[in-house]
């Protein structure tokens, strides 16, 4: 699936940052019914610029010497754009290399643009996104002010139809110095380091907007579900209609979807803006048996219906809209238990999510972040929780069509959260919060991806703020929940949030999830990891300089400029204690990043899978998780699932273990063996099998378990391993689960240890909980050698994507421990991404063969044959010729 073949559109070049729009101007389209998005701006600081805005906004301006930038391009993402910063995201470039004071002036964008077509147009540009602040002019003459376009998200759409001229036009627009403890804007907190402009400029799109006398805006739909048996919706149409002349106007909306075609004719004053209803009270087609209902990814199909309104002066065509919806039904309630369940279509499921993080300069990058959505659906996650990173329509697009749910919200701290004492809350900041959220809602509403939205994060927002942000989006036709805050807090009007800010957020065992206390797998935790995550070594050779990489195995205390600005996550202290405790003291950085593999795989599968096994118990259940982060806004030490270079390793494949749709799994605290079933159907004819090994290979126990059948949206307990005697002090547990066919549905390795990880839970903090014992694993270096033998083969499909598969075989009479697989651009080169594995640092009983295959863009080769390295914790590497 491509962006094009969704249907998604955007600026020429904004995928792929290219300033496509230097040295030549913009053509607006002279059809009625367009938004033509300026192509791309010439860019030069203030400090530079001798002329004011009647100046410069003139067509025969002289920028000689201006940057050409990409046309959503914030101040330093332009400046790298055009080779200024050169490896800014490479160890301390940022802090060492980016004069800051380069940034407390405003800069100037500049565009000229060509109107063509028909003369009389109503013409609007469209401000979809600037930080924070801005100054707008257009052919010399100022059309807003810094005061009136302010706050990061919002829409601002200028009647400009008695200035533009047929021919060329010049727009400029002055941005200002931003600062998200001044304004409504986006502030990094301890996500990463803070970008040196803080995300100054133009983000989202600047559009021209033409139409006839009347236009169209806002289209949108309603839609009513008849449950539980999906069998009829009814929707409800509207759309905004507003006359921009002197005259009255009457005019014939007409709107269309799928065969339903709808028509009023309505009769509007000067300048008057009204909502046009189509409902299906008085339009019986609108009222529609067996619709086509939108699931999320593990539980059905993504279908879309497209509406197409038109209106109609004098019989002339004076405008056109579109937009996309998804029919479904979702609620969601706060249960006995005070945790917030939410239902789609009916059916209660378990939320399991990640936090998601912009690109820390907010280039829009589509293609990779589509790239990000399919690794959403590989690991198996239904959602993505975005905390004031609220991106553009093309995200919400993708979780539309891949059945991702969305729950967006306002982020914490800065001035969003700033509500009383110093720098608080003016009535600006008021005005300006209520028109933040009348634009994210009429941008949200259609998306079915779409669940929720947060209008706080940390803390609940004072009443009269709830007040303000419920109302805007109760006006606005906001149909999903509204939730106070992440937090456990209770809103005056919007009640209980249902959810916790637990944590943790640094290192803690792999029991700890088990127990429901503080972070542990009960209620919905909004926020929760252990932690660190540590890129492979492909990464950590693009991120770290030779000395930082040392750092990691050599000094646990030395702050690390890649792990986080605050002073309680800048070191690696507590994760790298864990692991030497655990596993033994790191000999180089190569055991040390092998030794973190391993540790982050098993912690974040024991995140992920004690939440699932809790969702259906009747004390106390689990109802959702967001994983704290799903993504990295720049390459990072700290908070992932992947990593910046969207290299998979121990975090993803743990994940990805502990999310398949059908799963077998083992219970850290009980020893409880689960079954799961993540799907919207039952699973019948089922065999689990599981079986206890030492160190060594012997088999200690054996049990097997048939004819199993698993509820939809459920987990269920099938077993309980025997408390065993004379274990070696680190042992393995082996699940696996076959359907009728024989056919291996689920495999689950577990290593473990008979002097487990010891807790205190009377000292947590609130990004932590100590431990006061560690797990006894490092007999895992003890490990006798192992050998695998290997096949492999690869194949191009017409669409340009590659497959590679390996066949593994274990030759050896022991256990080969954590054999993980790596694509590469021909022996030795570059590692490939963006790469799906069918699965990933596998162990290997001797005489047993597992097959694997990597999933990739054959282009991402650049022209190489494919390779793939082989290595595990007892194996020796070996390269392998994917042909």
């Amino acid at each position: 699936m491509s962006l094009s073949s969704i249907g998604i559109t955007s600026a020429a070049g904004a995928a792929d940052g290219a300033p496509v729009g230097a040295g030549q101007p913009t053509i607006v389209q002279g059809a009625v019914g367009t938004a033509t998005p300026i192509a791309g701006w010439k860019l030069k600081s203030s400090s530079a610029v001798r002329s004011g805005g009647e100046d410069v906004s003139q067509p025969n301006f002289k920028d000689t010497g201006w940057l050409p930038v990409s046309p959503r391009s914030t101040v330093l993402a332009g400046l790298v754009e055009n080779g200024r910063y050169p490896d800014m995201f490479y160890s301390t470039n940022m802090r060492d290399n980016v004069d800051k004071a380069d940034f407390k002036v405003p800069w100037w964008y500049r565009e000229e643009f060509v109107v063509t077509g028909k003369p009389g147009l109503t013409t609007t540009l469209r401000l979809n996104g600037i930080i924070s602040r801005a100054d707008i002019w257009l052919n010399g003459q100022q059309v807003a002010t810094k005061d009136e376009v302010v706050g990061a998200y919002n829409i601002k759409e200028l009647d400009v139809t008695d200035l533009v001229r047929p021919g060329k036009n010049a727009l400029a627009i002055e941005s200002y110095p931003a600062d998200p403890d001044r304004d409504l804007s986006i502030g990094w907190i301890d996500w990463a380091q803070s970008p040196p402009d803080n995300n100054m400029g133009i983000w989202r799109d600047v559009e021209i907007v033409r139409s006839g006398p009347v236009s169209l805006t806002e289209p949108r739909v309603l839609t009513d579900v008849a449950l539980p048996g999906l069998d009829h919706a009814d929707l409800t149409v509207k759309v905004d209609v507003r006359n921009a002349g002197d005259q009255p106007r009457t005019v014939a909306v007409e709107g269309k979807i799928d065969n339903i075609a709808v028509k009023k004719t309505v009769t509007l004053t000067p300048r008057e803006m009204r909502t046009v209803v189509f409902t299906p009270e008085e339009f019986g087609q609108l009222s529609i048996d067996n619709p086509r209902i939108w699931w999320p990814a593990q539980m059905g199909k993504q279908p879309l219906y497209d509406l197409d309104l038109t209106a109609h002066v004098d019989g002339d065509l004076s405008d056109r809209a579109h937009t996309t919806f998804g029919i479904r039904d979702v609620t969601s309630h706060v249960n006995s238990d005070n945790g917030r369940q939410f239902v789609i279509n009916g059916k209660p499921l378990l939320i399991r999510g990640g936090g998601w993080a912009s690109d820390l300069l907010l280039r829009p990058e589509l293609g990779k972040m589509e790239d990000q959505f399919r690794y959403v659906v590989d690991l198996g996650l239904n959602t993505i929780r975005t905390e004031g990173k609220l991106e553009s329509d093309e995200f919400y697009a993708l979780a539309d069509r891949y059945g991702i749910m969305i729950m967006p919200g306002w982020e914490c701290c800065h001035k969003w959260e700033k509500w009383t004492g110093t720098n608080k809350w003016t009535d600006e900041d008021r005005r300006v919060a209520g028109e933040l959220m009348a634009s994210e809602a009429k941008s949200l509403r259609n998306h079915p991806s779409v669940i929720a939205f947060l209008i706080g994060s940390d803390k609940v927002p004072p009443a009269d703020i709830e007040k303000l942000y419920v109302d805007t989006l109760r006006d606005n036709d906001w149909r999903n929940p509204i939730i106070p805050s992440a937090a456990t807090t209770t809103g005056a009007i919007t009640g209980k949030s249902g959810m916790k800010m637990s944590g943790p957020y640094d290192w803690v065992p792999p029991n700890y999830w088990y127990n429901k206390q503080v972070g542990g797998a009960e209620g919905f935790n909004a926020e929760l990891s252990a932690g660190k995550s540590i890129p492979t070594l492909d990464s950590l050779r693009k991120m770290l300089s030779p000395a930082e990489q040392d750092a990691l195995w050599q000094d646990f205390n030395a702050a690390q400029y890649h792990a986080a600005p605050s002073s309680t996550f800048t070191n690696l202290k507590l994760f790298s204690n864990a692991l030497a405790g655990r596993y033994g003291a790191p000999k180089s950085l190569e055991d040390y990043v092998a030794k973190a593999q391993l540790a982050n795989y098993e912690n974040v599968r024991a995140q992920f899978e004690a939440y699932i096994r809790n969702m259906n118990d009747t004390s106390k259940p689990s109802t959702g998780l967001v994983y704290w982060m799903l993504n990295n806004a720049w390459p990072s030490l700290n908070w992932h699932l992947y990593d910046y270079y969207l290299n998979p390793a121990g975090s993803y494949f743990g994940a990805k273990k502990a999310n398949e749709n059908l799963h077998v799994q083992y219970s850290y605290d009980d020893r409880s063996v689960v079954g799961v079933n993540h799907t919207a159907e039952p699973a019948k004819d089922l065999t689990i099998s599981a079986e206890v090994y030492n160190l060594d290979g012997t088999l200690r126990y054996s049990k097997q378990v048939g004819d199993v059948s698993l509820s939809a949206n459920r987990s269920e307990r099938l077993l309980t391993l025997p408390q065993l005697n004379d274990l070696s002090r680190t042992y393995f547990v082996k699940l696996v689960m076959t359907d009728r066919g024989g056919a291996t549905v689920s495999r689950n390795v577990y290593w473990l240890s008979t002097q487990p990880d010891v807790i205190n839970y009377a000292k947590s903090d609130w990004y932590y909980t100590p431990t006061t014992q560690y797990a006894g694993l490092s007999d895992l270096a003890d490990l006798a050698p192992a050998m695998v033998s290997t096949s492999t083969s690869s194949r191009e499909s017409r669409d340009g994507t590659g497959e590679t598969t390996v066949t593994l075989t274990n030759s050896s009479d022991k256990i080969a421990f954590f054999v993980n697989l790596t694509l590469r651009q021909g022996p030795g080169g570059e590692n490939v991404t963006p790469v799906t594995w069918s699965d990933n640092y596998v162990s290997i009983w001797p005489g047993e063969s597992l097959t694997v295959t990597a999933t990739y863009r054959q282009a991402d080769l650049a022209g190489k044959t494919p390779s793939v390295d082989v290595s595990g914790w007892n194996t020796p590497t070996v390269t392998l010729s994917g042909r």
